[in-house]
């Protein structure tokens, strides 16, 4: 395969109009750079679903903990101080075992995403600030993984009674315009809540991968993000 120095100019990759790439300054083919994200993706996305679809993957996990809405917590308090604070608690636990169940279902779409991706969506994971691995995961994921999402998130919130009252209460609270259309409903604030904390991981063990290429166990990774470094 020819192999070509980077720089800022266009380069024309056949089947796919000309792309801009920026000066990396080092010798690498486009097909290994774009082969490397692809990689790094892939094995971020499995990662990240290894993680979170797992008992207390979201529970257990600060960072993506889905919490009650803001709206709700001073009910919250009231309802803990009248003795009945372990409602609230299955709620919360509940939400996020959804999440949890929820969460495996999503590695198909993803990996299909990254086989899918072109090398324009490469360069702009590269070259991108970083979000830009969450950005390209919504854009191509989110629509298709809310429907996936959504029934599995129905099903364990229902065996929670406190669900019911959650959303007629905050359906009241949506009309008088406190809260928003996604939150005004658990299922759909839990299917959310839990595309965004995937997303944000997917995000994190990707830039794992950028800062330490070397430990992904993997040569294209090692070449193409080693190379960035």
């Amino acid at each position: 395969m020819k192999r070509r120095q980077f720089t800022a100019g266009s380069i024309i990759v056949p089947g796919i109009v000309a792309v801009s790439w920026p000066a990396w300054g080092f010798d690498l083919s486009e097909t290994d750079a774009a082969a490397g994200v692809r990689a790094a993706l892939e094995k971020g996305a499995a990662s990240a679903v290894g993680l979170l679809g797992r008992q207390d993957g979201f529970l257990g996990n600060p960072k993506v903990r889905i919490p009650l809405p803001g709206f709700l917590e001073d009910a919250a308090k009231l309802l803990r101080a009248t003795g009945q604070g372990r409602r609230v608690d299955e709620l919360v636990t509940a939400m996020n075992r959804a999440a949890e169940a929820a969460v495996p279902e999503a590695k198909p779409l993803l990996v299909n995403a990254v086989k899918s991706m072109s090398v324009e969506d490469a360069r702009k994971i590269i070259s991108g600030g970083d979000d830009s691995v969450t950005q390209f995961f919504a854009g191509k994921t989110r629509l298709p993984l809310s429907e996936k999402f959504l029934p599995i998130v129905t099903r364990a919130t229902q065996k929670v009674s406190l669900a019911a009252k959650y959303n007629a209460v905050a359906g009241k609270a949506m009309g008088l315009g406190l809260v928003s259309k996604e939150e005004a409903n658990v299922e759909q604030y839990v299917t959310g809540k839990a595309l965004d904390g995937l997303y944000l991981m997917i995000g994190e063990e990707e830039r794992k991968i950028r800062q330490n290429p070397a430990a992904a166990g993997s040569a294209i990774l090692k070449k193409v993000f080693g190379a960035l470094k």
